[in-house]
């Protein structure tokens, strides 16, 4: 494999976003591939066939661009599918749900976790944390707060967005949770959000995945040791609202740097 390849991220919509600003401060000198699935955002809901179709052609777009690695920074396919397709690769698909189960069990011994509901209904998150000692006191699916983060709607204030943290805070609070998987890179975008309504740890899950990439690729000598690091953008859905929500979240502006990519192939 070629140290100088690209390393592709994909998620169904922005939230990956997330994942890659953290990658490409982490990483300066590597050049990556970034795929929003944004024609067939939320995944959470998804039947697993319907998912695995998802993640192929995902995985295939990206591939296509001979990749080294690929972060799936999704919540939901990585509790529902990582596990049984990794073998089907011969590059290296790191996910969300090991590295963030880790670093919570390292901030506290009652775990709550909030996901889709394909991640919280695969156990994969409150697995984890058990297998690492840890109680997993509470598992909320949080339909809701994906729609409103594609939306823009993120502010503190928003009655929306307000209402529904307060819902899904509910109980993990009842729970006496010492630590939040925000378990869906979308999340954390929620952040500021969530801290007006309860002082509670949160593990921001495609934080943590970047720590675990990076630490496989260094094992495999994959780490780009000189260049220019580079991003380029592509979307299955409208160009003009990604680069509109996602210039923010980046904290760039995105305009003309984004690309079309059709999410069936």
């Amino acid at each position: 494999m070629n140290r100088n390849a690209p390393i592709g991220v994909f998620d169904s919509g922005l939230g990956g976003l997330t994942a890659l600003r953290q990658l490409q401060k982490d990483l300066p000198l590597e050049k990556f591939i970034y795929f929003g699935d944004t024609a067939r955002v939320p995944y959470g809901g998804r039947d697993k066939e319907t998912l695995r179709s998802f993640a192929q052609s995902d995985i295939a777009l990206l591939r296509s661009f001979g990749v080294k690695a690929i972060l799936v920074a999704c919540g939901t396919l990585s509790s529902v599918l990582l596990e049984e397709i990794r073998g089907d690769y011969d590059i290296p698909l790191v996910g969300v749900v090991k590295s963030a189960a880790a670093a919570a069990s390292e901030k506290g011994s009652r775990v709550a976790v909030w996901g889709t509901a394909a991640s919280i209904g695969s156990g994969a998150y409150a697995r984890e944390v058990e297998r690492l000692g840890k109680k997993a006191v509470s598992s909320v699916p949080c339909p809701k707060l994906v729609p409103l983060i594609e939306s823009g709607n993120t502010a503190p204030d928003h009655p929306e967005t307000k209402a529904a943290i307060a819902e899904y805070l509910a109980p993990v609070l009842l729970a006496q949770a010492d630590v939040l998987i925000l378990g869906c890179t979308h999340y954390p975008l929620l952040e500021e959000a969530i801290r007006a309504q309860a002082d509670i740890p949160l593990i921001n899950s495609g934080k943590e995945s970047v720590r675990s990439l990076k630490e496989t690729l260094a094992a495999q000598g994959l780490l780009r040791t000189d260049g220019e690091g580079s991003t380029r953008y592509f979307v299955s859905g409208d160009i003009e609202t990604f680069v509109k929500q996602g210039s923010l979240f980046m904290g760039e502006d995105l305009c003309g740097k984004v690309e079309y990519a059709d999410a069936g192939k």
